[in-house]
Parts: C-alpha cells; structure tokens; sequence
C-alpha cells in the first residue's frame, strides 16, 4: 500500500497526466456543440433510409444517443491517453536515474511492477468515470432523455429509456477492462526502455496496426482475428444489441484478462532479470 500511494502521487503531482482529462473534455465538447447546432440534420441523414419505412417520433437526439457517439469517437483514441502514463512507469524511472534508488529499498521488484500497475488501473478507472460523467451526463443535461436508436451497417435497434442506463454502466465497467490490457501492454514495454516515448509511441503503433487487422475481411485475416486483443476491445458495443450477447461478451472479457495476466507476468519475470546498472 505505501508503494501504491508512491506511484499513485508520482502519477498525480505530474502535469501530463491532467492532459488526458483535457483531451477527453475538449473532445466531448466539441462533439456536443457539433450536435446542438446541427445534430437534427446528421440524425435526419442518418435515419433517411429508416424513415421511408417506419415512423419515429420522440426526442431522437438526446443525451444517450449523443453519449453513444462520443464513446465511439473516444474510447479507439483513449489508448493513447492510457500509454502516456502506463508507458512511463518504469521507462520513466530509468530515465532520470532514480530506478536503481528505488530498488535500493527493501521492496522485492515483483511488488515495485505490481504497484505501479495498480496505480496505472486506478488512473485508467479515473479517466472512464470522468468520460461518464462528461459523456453521458452532462450530454443526458444538455440534450435530455429519450429511446435510442442504435444504427449498425445491417439493421438498428431500439432501446426504451427505461432500458439503457444499466447499459452504460456495463458498457464502461468493460471499457476499463479494455483500457486495463493496453495499460498492461504498455508497462511491459516500458520494462524494455529506457525513455517512455518508446512504449508510448510503440503502444499505440500496435494498436493501430492490430485494428487494422482485426478489420480487414481477408482470409488470412479471419484465422488470427478471434485472437487479437484488439478485435475484444470493442466488445463494450455487444451491451446496445436486443438482445445482449452475453457469451460474446464473457468470451471477450475472459481473452482481455487472459492478455492483461500475460502482459503482467511478462513484465515481472523480464524486470526481475534486467540489469540495471547501467
């Protein structure tokens, strides 16, 4: 515990860290100003088609349908947000020479890895719960509530309000388990570096290119796709289906899990040998 209050006040004290909540605000507010002064007209294009064959009334545009479209604005980009601190923790150290001081302690560097993802989970679970609050929230105040309709490529779904609520609670629990196995991906690129724009820039660089991957519709492609990480991670979506495809959902989350143990192992059993003397 006092080594996760350390990492967790190392994290804290550092300005970078507060740049993520920012992005996340500047984002929201932007998509949200996009959606006061013309969001009647994107929801009109968006339902031209469905409303030759169905008639909708209601508040359309309301503060779940809009939270809905910022989570997808932000939650394929919130990988980075995680990497600038997650790929720092160990990297970081390195840098500025205090790594070997801090193993001079009387702490076995299993648990120094272990608290400093601990305090990486902590900021991941800060940085959703602020998205909720800015995303569903404040869009719920400024839009107001209603049914959602749930466009995808070959159908939409209709959600009752009184049926939604719960499905963003479950919707943002996986997305911190989502953001938990980048976390860990990126402090076990950190363990390998010696400054933290490596793990930063190679966390995202493999993101980008498994979700290239894991959306291509090639042959090839289809074997490995089941398991990419980065096809699981976007299983947050599966709770706005009707119904919810719970065995999809608990098979993705089980191979988040499993990657995120795999990761940390990882780390611990490669920092448990790195020489840092050097």
């Amino acid at each position: 515990m006092q080594l996760l209050r350390i990492e967790l006040f190392k994290i804290f004290k550092r300005p970078r860290t507060y740049i993520s909540f920012g992005i996340i605000t500047a984002i929201t507010f932007v998509i949200q100003l996009a959606m006061l002064s013309d969001g009647k007209s994107f929801v009109g294009f968006a339902l031209q088609g469905i409303n030759e064959q169905f008639d909708i009334h209601g508040n359309i545009l309301n503060g779940y349908l809009v939270a809905y479209i910022i989570l997808q604005s932000l939650l394929i980009h919130i990988p980075l947000l995680v990497a600038l601190v997650a790929g720092d923790m160990l990297a970081g150290e390195a840098n500025i020479g205090t790594l070997r001081l801090l193993l001079t302690r009387p702490v076995r560097r299993s648990q120094l890895v272990l608290a400093k993802f601990s305090a990486s989970f902590i900021y991941t679970v800060l940085l959703i719960i602020w998205l909720a609050v800015i995303a569903l929230f404040l869009s719920l105040v400024l839009f107001g509530k209603g049914d959602m309709i749930n466009l995808k490529s070959d159908a939409f779904v209709m959600l009752l309000q009184t049926d939604i609520l719960w499905r963003y609670a479950m919707a943002f629990v996986f997305a911190v388990l989502a953001m938990t196995t980048i976390a860990s991906m990126s402090l076990l690129l950190s363990a390998f570096a010696d400054n933290s724009i490596g793990p930063i820039i190679s966390t995202m660089g493999i993101v980008v290119v498994l979700t290239i991957l894991s959306n291509l519709e090639l042959p090839l492609f289809n074997l490995i796709k089941p398991y990419l990480f980065t096809t699981h991670i976007i299983g947050w979506k599966g709770f706005f289906d009707d119904p919810v495809p719970y065995a999809a959902i608990l098979r993705s989350s089980g191979i988040l899990v499993l990657y995120t143990i795999v990761f940390i192992t990882a780390t611990i059993l490669y920092f448990n040998k790195k020489d840092i003397r050097s």
